[in-house]
């Protein structure tokens, strides 16, 4: 395996306020049996609810895939 596939990368997603939105994001690391590092969930003042998700053991393609099925402002980037 590459050193890329154990890199620590970092899901940042801006969705709107939502009990929900915590739940479907973090449902795409369950299906994949996957355990997040660390999760940081944030109401922010305009409204928007602001998650990061660090992970260390999904390839970035994954990622990417993770991040165009959420229908929300999603990206990821290596930390």
């Amino acid at each position: 395996m590459s050193s890329q596939e154990f890199s620590l990368l970092r899901l940042r997603v801006v969705a709107d306020a939502d009990p929900g939105v915590l739940a479907r994001v973090l449902e795409r690391f369950q299906n994949l049996n996957v355990l997040p590092r660390r999760v940081v969930a944030e109401l922010g003042t305009t409204g928007m609810f602001h998650i990061q998700v660090d992970i260390a053991t999904v390839p970035e393609n994954t990622l990417t895939l993770i991040a165009a099925k959420l229908i929300m402002n999603a990206y990821w980037h290596r930390t």
